[in-house]
């Protein structure tokens, strides 16, 4: 069962400001590191700090264990972050507990260009995902597989399937240290329909079928709990296949010219995106830098830097080509008809709801 408390409002009195009003402060923003931090101080952090000369962001890449970071923080009554980057189910969570602050999207988020309102501008349901109205949303990205081109030869994996095949692809596979997207892939290899696998889930017996397929490959994994770590893996070819996010592939691929080629069948799409935290000491600050960091023309300029999809309706049409490849980031968007032909509709409440109980199972099974 969730866990419902109330969320701390957004004052609306407080949340808009204009670019340039914030004081002299630091700010603390919190995410994951890597290309995609690097991503966000192109787009957002360093011309916002332009435009702000008493703004300093600091960076903290603690965003994989924001949720319990969070709610150690708000719990001791001592909030030292000032935004949080969250997968939405975690945003869920902590909105449910009141670890987040709640918005009103019109008053703190901008407008698209044309005037459209921000709640009519992100896409559909992405600004209350879960019932919630913490979350604020800025990429659709997805988790999916890249291989070693030269481990593999002529016959490239295609499907789910593949990479619980050792016989056909012999060689260790990482894997995000966590049940969400392992588990269901597990089904979709083992026959269960995508469209069922939340279905087949719910039950004790799905759960059961699920760990016992990854139990077929669990002495050929090595579990990654950083972005950064899978394509490095991959790199250094101690993997041949890896569960990775798709900017990270993308970035060892295109940017870094590795023998990595990507394997899009039941990619898992998925939302990533800011919360506020209860208790936040500098509102004025970070409510200023989300109206500027969220509006079309940002969520577009991060593209140019990352393959991941603004969640703008209004920014995907300015997504053009990278800032220093020069190639067009269109194809390369996880959302691209070519790379989405089997996407796994992730579930977010699902997950909210059962994501403690499938964490001490998945632990437990770990450790056997």
């Amino acid at each position: 069962m969730r866990r419902l408390f109330h969320s701390v409002s957004l004052a609306a009195g407080a949340a808009l400001l204009t670019t340039g009003a914030a004081n002299a402060v630091d700010l603390t923003i919190v995410s994951w590191g890597g290309a995609y931090t690097a991503s966000q101080q192109k787009a957002y952090h360093e011309p916002y700090m332009a435009a702000n000369p008493g703004v300093t962001i600091i960076n903290d890449d603690s965003a994989a264990e924001g949720l319990a970071k969070l709610r150690a923080q708000v719990e001791a009554g001592n909030v030292t972050w000032d935004l949080v980057d969250m997968v939405a189910s975690d945003a869920i969570t902590a909105c449910d507990e009141g670890l987040a602050m709640e918005i009103d999207a019109d008053k703190v988020l901008a407008p698209a260009p044309d005037g459209t309102p921000a709640s009519q501008d992100f896409f559909d349901g992405t600004l209350t995902v879960g019932g919630t109205n913490c979350f604020i949303p800025q990429i659709v990205y997805s988790t999916t597989f890249g291989y070693r081109t030269d481990k593999v030869g002529s016959n490239a994996p295609t499907t789910i399937a593949d990479v619980f095949d050792l016989e056909k692809f012999p060689g260790k596979r990482a894997l995000e240290k966590k049940p969400i997207n392992n588990l269901e892939w597990a089904l979709i290899a083992d026959g269960v329909p995508g469209d069922k696998v939340y279905e087949v889930l719910d039950t004790p017996e799905g759960v059961e079928r699920a760990f016992a397929k990854l139990d077929t490959i669990k002495d050929q994994v090595i579990w990654w709990s950083k972005g950064a770590v899978p394509p490095q893996l991959l790199a250094d070819g101690e993997v041949v296949i890896a569960s990775a996010y798709n900017g990270r592939l993308f970035n060892a691929i295109a940017v870094e010219s590795q023998p990595i080629a990507m394997m899009w069948d039941w990619q898992a799409f998925d939302l990533d995106g800011w919360v506020i935290p209860a208790g936040a000491k500098n509102l004025n600050a970070v409510t200023d830098y989300l109206y500027y960091a969220t509006d079309t023309q940002r969520l577009a300029d991060q593209a140019k830097f990352i393959s991941y999809g603004p969640a703008r309706k209004s920014s995907a049409p300015l997504v053009g080509k990278h800032a220093d490849l020069g190639i067009d980031m269109k194809p390369h968007m996880p959302t691209d008809p070519a790379n989405a032909k089997n996407v796994l509709q992730f579930d977010y409440v699902w997950w909210a709801d059962n994501r403690a109980d499938m964490d001490e199972r998945f632990n437990a099974w770990l450790a056997q």
